[in-house]
């Protein structure tokens, strides 16, 4: 029979179609791959080795070395069995050694593909050499020796010891991905930082900012002293998770290490002495797995094969876009403020569809925010109000969260639709705020006077309306319902969104939920609290009556993008947790509840 490959022998075909898709994987499971994947490009992070702990007085221990850190190309299709290794566990004292961390490791067919866990920092006062690892651990006190190895291409060394005399001295930093551990000092008896990690978001677009620096090494601990009237430092932790080492009580510190953060692989730090007894070192940062499903088509093609790839849809397309969208952008919404308070606003409601201005996004990774709604009865600077959502160059502005006396709170009052007041009186948050056309939003209510005793709250702001205001004939009135949200049938049926909270009330009933709209109604006396808004539709939450019956939170923002069937295959959205639909007439709608990327191919 005769080569697909026109008759070269030893290369092998084979194409991938995965549009870039990039998958964070923060612990064990599998990846579902798209269908024409086949080759993915893999960032497999183990965790990290933990800080060693003090054995004895007049020393401290090693900084634990971050976890292996291996970017790779696997073939893959289909899916892929994912393991994310945990951070090495603190040794208490008088353990000595900290715990090296799991491999991470990623599974395709027949092929186990791993990273190296970080390696333990060593034991203050039991001299020796840190444990290896992917990245190694810190060396400790007094005598002069090396930090552990890391493996090539996947970190580097531990610290050691600058000084040959033995003696009281500072212990080395951990390994990091990016440097090695710094090296402990005798004079005076700092503990070495950690080494630095490494940004792998130019190689994975989208990653969370929080995970895009991993793999640092911890501090190295240092001997419990002072020089002068200055305090001895341990190493700090190095970029990308790891941990402080601790720190003396002259140093306003604990003597503990602290932990690499979660899913960073960062190692532990190491602990300082507190003579005769010692801490514990921190424990190491637990692992991560990313995963991009790569454009590619690898081996030598003749025409006729390449023709049968296209037909049969796993020929790699490149440069698709631009894709136009239509989008709906709405933010989070206000939380409602307790003790007969007011309703919060709606999250920004900003939309092209139907009619309007589309947005056209080129080929490449776009990140999309989703506003978290406000919290519940806060009267804290800023807590309560909505979160943003944004888009592109559209951003819509969480909701202003319900007041007391919103005179006292205007700042935070404000947003994309404002707050209402509560029953101490004042004018409501102001909405479309920052200002913007068309206008995303509307006031909260307001009502005169400064304290009318027990009149109910107000409505916070909807989308197409502003929130009602509360009798003020007598005391103990009702609370106001919350201005209309408005409808839109962008995912092809049409949904309510952005309405305002009602008011919360003291002894009559609360503010109705915002008609046309999905604000929470307003609590009342003697067991109805607030009610939450409606999630992914940005509502208002109600104002709540007096304790312990609170107001509700914030209904969270969405982002909803639509665009041409045709170009389906150029469009893939991240986490799984957002989705993309086909419409009745055939258009496709992108979905985004939670934060993620959207990949144009």
């Amino acid at each position: 029979m005769p080569r697909t490959n026109g008759g070269i022998i030893g290369k092998r075909n084979a194409t991938s179609f995965g549009k870039c898709v990039v998958t964070t994987k923060t612990s064990s499971g599998s990846v579902s791959l798209q269908s024409g994947t086949g080759v993915i490009q893999a960032a497999i992070l183990s965790g990290g080795g933990a800080g060693g702990t003090v054995t004895s007085g007049n020393t401290g221990g090693g900084g634990g070395g971050a976890g292996g850190l291996l970017c790779t190309e696997i073939n893959a299709s289909s899916s892929v069995c994912v393991t994310v290794g945990g951070g090495g566990s603190a040794t208490p004292y008088p353990s000595g050694f900290g715990n090296t961390g799991t491999n991470s490791t990623i599974v395709s067919g027949s092929l186990t593909t791993n990273s190296c866990g970080g390696g333990g920092g060593a034991g203050g006062g039991s001299p020796g050499i840190g444990g290896t690892g992917g990245s190694g651990g810190g060396s400790s006190f007094p005598n002069c020796v090396e930090g552990g190895s890391g493996v090539s291409g996947q970190g580097n060394d531990g610290g050691g010891k600058t000084n040959p005399t033995p003696g009281q001295s500072g212990s080395g930093g951990g390994g990091g991905k990016g440097s090695a551990g710094a090296d402990g000092s005798d004079t005076p008896f700092f503990g070495g930082a950690g080494g630095n990690g490494s940004d792998i978001s130019p190689i994975y677009p989208g990653i969370p900012s929080p995970l895009s620096t991993l793999a640092g090494g911890g501090g190295g601990g240092h001997y419990f002293a002072t020089v002068g009237s200055a305090p001895i430092n341990g190493g700090n932790g190095g970029p990308g998770g790891g941990g402080d080492a601790g720190r003396s009580p002259n140093n306003t510190g604990t003597n503990n290490g602290t932990a690499g953060d979660t899913n960073t692989g960062g190692g532990g730090g190491g602990t300082t002495s507190i003579n005769p007894s010692g801490g514990t070192g921190g424990a190491g940062g637990s692992g991560l797995v990313v995963i991009k499903e790569l454009n590619k088509a690898s081996g030598v093609w003749n025409l006729k094969s390449q023709l049968r790839a296209v037909q049969q849809g796993t020929w790699p397309k490149f440069g698709i876009g631009p894709v136009s969208f239509d989008y709906l952008v709405v933010a989070g919404g206000g939380g409602g403020y307790g003790c007969v308070g007011g309703g919060g606003g709606a999250g920004g409601y900003r939309t092209s569809f139907p009619g309007g201005t589309k947005i056209e996004l080129s080929c490449g990774t776009h990140s999309i925010t989703v506003g978290a709604g406000g919290a519940t009865s806060a009267s804290g600077p800023g807590v309560g109000k909505g979160s943003d959502s944004v888009f592109g160059p559209i951003t819509s502005t969480g909701g202003g969260k319900g007041g007391l006396n919103s005179q006292a709170n205007a700042t935070f009052s404000a947003g994309g639709s404002g707050g209402g007041t509560g029953h101490q009186g004042s004018s409501g948050g102001t909405g479309n705020t920052p200002p913007v056309s068309p206008s995303q939003g509307n006031p909260g209510g307001g009502r005169p006077g400064t304290n009318q005793g027990n009149y109910g709250g107000s409505g916070g702001g909807g989308a197409s309306e502003a929130g009602q205001v509360a009798p003020t004939a007598e005391c103990n009135s009702t609370g106001a319902r919350g201005g209309a949200g408005s409808s839109n049938s962008i995912t092809g049926s049409s949904l309510a969104y952005a309405g305002g909270g009602g008011g919360g009330s003291y002894l009559q009933p609360g503010g109705a939920a915002s008609p046309c709209g999905t604000g929470g109604a307003g609590g009342s006396i003697p067991s109805t609290p607030g009610s939450a808004g409606t999630t992914n539709r940005g509502g208002g939450g109600g104002g709540g009556t007096s304790a312990p019956l609170p107001g509700g939170a914030g209904g969270s923002g969405v982002v909803v993008l639509r665009f041409p069937g045709d170009k389906s295959t150029a469009v893939a959205v991240s986490p799984d947790t957002n989705t993309i639909t086909t419409t009745p007439g055939g258009c496709k709608v992108a979905t985004f509840t939670v934060s993620g990327s959207l990949f144009v191919g």
